[in-house]
């Protein structure tokens, strides 16, 4: 984002700039066209698992991508930390309210929803004051130059239409405060393209370092592409990880009553890390009944504490 000026200023007037940008990434894509085709194919892979997984899994990989995500753009939110104030509105007396807001608003556009082209001020939750300035440009006015170069680009792949929307952010002036992770949470929905099961691809989980390259936009599409296959790696361990956990836990658990052990099974699936509050707001079983469970599961090696706070204690699958 930083290493974006040099590129041509997005607008009206700038029609032949914009034809200039659009070829200079057609030369991006064609110059790694091998790459791209490697990579597709794993998200593809990645969507056709996530289509005939459970649904906690899209939920799952939308926290870890958020929270890393999170220490891209230098918000530093845990997944413990996101996953107690996405549940519960928790947040401790150090938190940055504002920092989580932010971040839970990335889990929310990465689990689904309308994307970024269909209404991108919805999208990012926009809105011009009613006292707009005068001399001050609409939000409306300042995407538009964004969302005609991104029209212009359907011959692209998505992915290479998400590099290139991710770097020309900035130009578009679309920038403020967080504009990194916006710029991100956007780019990974329109790299996902038309996909039934994966609402996002996966960018930050491997590291963000194709987030951070500079230069030519060759180079920018080749990093990219790199960073999102070892975010893409990752994601697939996630869920190798709970995949065989769940069936793990499910051969263990039959042998109990009532509805809360598979209840919260469910929720340790969806949520990388559970507190006992929180398995009782999920579960919707008492308190009593979770921690019983939840020791139950612990002693039998499902479970790690990964916390030893007393009141926030908090969970997570052992894999």
């Amino acid at each position: 984002m930083e290493d974006a000026l040099d590129y041509p200023t997005l607008g009206p007037r700038a029609e032949p700039r914009e034809t200039a940008v659009l070829s200079d990434w057609r030369r991006a894509e064609a110059g790694n066209a091998a790459r791209l085709a490697y990579v597709s194919g794993r998200l593809g892979a990645l969507d056709d698992r996530l289509r005939r997984g459970p649904e906690g899994w899209r939920h799952r990989l939308a926290l870890i991508e958020a929270a890393d995500l999170s220490w891209f753009v230098g918000d530093r939110v845990g997944q413990d930390r996101l996953a107690l104030w996405m549940a519960l509105r928790l947040s401790g007396v150090q938190d940055d309210t504002v920092a989580l807001a932010r971040v839970g608003w990335a889990v929310r556009r990465l689990t689904g929803g309308p994307g970024p082209e269909v209404d991108l001020s919805a999208f990012l939750d926009r809105r011009d004051p009613e006292n707009l300035a005068d001399a001050a440009e609409p939000f409306a006015d300042r995407a538009s130059g964004w969302l005609d170069l991104m029209a212009q680009a359907t011959d692209l792949h998505p992915i290479t239409r998400a590099c290139m929307g991710f770097h020309l952010w900035g130009l578009a002036g679309l920038g403020q405060q967080g504009d990194r992770m916006e710029a991100a949470v956007t780019a990974a929905r329109i790299a996902a393209g038309e996909g039934k099961g994966a609402a996002f691809a996966p960018l930050a989980m491997g590291g963000a370092g194709g987030l951070r390259s500079g230069g030519a936009s060759v180079g920018r599409f080749f990093h990219w592409l790199d960073g999102m296959d070892r975010a893409l790696i990752t994601a697939m361990r996630h869920l190798d990880d709970i995949e065989s956990w769940s069936a793990r836990t499910d051969s263990m658990i039959s042998a109990l009553s009532g509805r809360t052990p598979p209840a919260l099974k469910k929720a340790f699936v969806e949520w990388p890390f559970v507190s006992a509050p929180m398995a009782a707001t999920l579960t919707k079983s008492s308190r009593a009944a979770v921690q019983r469970n939840i020791t139950w599961m612990e002693a039998h090696g499902l479970l790690r504490e990964v916390t030893d706070h007393g009141r926030y204690r908090i969970w997570c699958a052992k894999a």
